[in-house]
């Protein structure tokens, strides 16, 4: 009898063990690897749409303050940091509020002079190629966006991605020449007619409020349908974007 009662407290302990070590490993992941994130409004549309979930890689550009959870303030800067390439799609922190995640396009790097002039894109003087590529109608009920034109953008390293353009004569289509600080990304949304990024509140990011690089849609549900509401998965999956690779 004795040696059966001694068992049980053991079990219960390793058990508690597991869970701890499961939780530890987790968290480590999260950390240092690969962080989830849900897409809650269209402003990356159309490359990602509202309830799409991706994996962030955050070990792409090294390692911030803001890598970390609670974002304690152990050290300035970056380590093991690399610089972004233009036409990254990256995570990062709201300079004026740095609670707050963002994600967008990497657009501009130090020293780029950026400009938007009637509607296209400009770096370092020159034009982004801006080729019509047909038209795109959102399932997000707050921002339909019904045959909204997209025009395919070709960065000078190959990049290439869609945009939207909704209207001509958005303020955002006409802006001042931009020129990144040392140390600073210049981010825009590839739905260029509702996105708030550099050209507005949010500024020239710095370096040191990168997350990471949007890696993978790993879920997707349309149709503003919650996580939580299973019973709709379903019919409002969106199968073609399962583990879909971000570009």
């Amino acid at each position: 009898m004795s040696e059966k009662a001694d068992t049980k407290p053991n079990a219960l302990w390793e058990n508690i063990k597991v869970i701890i070590q499961a939780l530890l490993l987790a968290m480590v992941i999260r950390t240092v690897f690969f962080q989830p994130f849900t897409i809650p409004s269209g402003s990356m549309m159309p490359t990602l749409l509202v309830g799409d979930y991706i994996f962030v890689n955050k070990f792409a550009y090294g390692y911030s303050k803001y890598s970390l959870p609670f974002s304690p303030n152990l050290f300035a800067g970056r380590i093991f940091g690399s610089e972004p390439t233009r036409g990254d799609i990256v995570v990062f922190r709201f300079p004026p509020n740095p609670d707050i995640d963002y994600i967008k396009r990497v657009v501009g790097l130090p020293g780029d002079h950026i400009q938007v002039t009637d509607g296209v894109l400009h770096i370092n003087g020159k034009p982004v190629p801006k080729v019509a590529d047909g038209a795109f109608t959102s399932d997000y009920k707050l921002d339909p966006g019904e045959d909204v034109p997209v025009f395919r953008e070709t960065l000078d390293n190959g990049k290439t991605y869609d945009t939207l353009d909704q209207s001509p004569v958005s303020r955002g289509d006409n802006t001042q020449d931009f020129v990144v600080p040392e140390g600073h990304y210049f981010m825009m949304g590839d739905n260029r007619d509702n996105s708030l990024d550099s050209r507005f509140d949010v500024g020239f990011v710095p370096a040191e409020n990168l997350v990471g690089r949007a890696s993978v849609i790993f879920f997707s549900l349309g149709n503003d349908t919650s996580f939580r509401e299973i019973w709709k998965w379903p019919t409002n999956m969106r199968w073609d974007r399962l583990f879909k690779v971000v570009e």
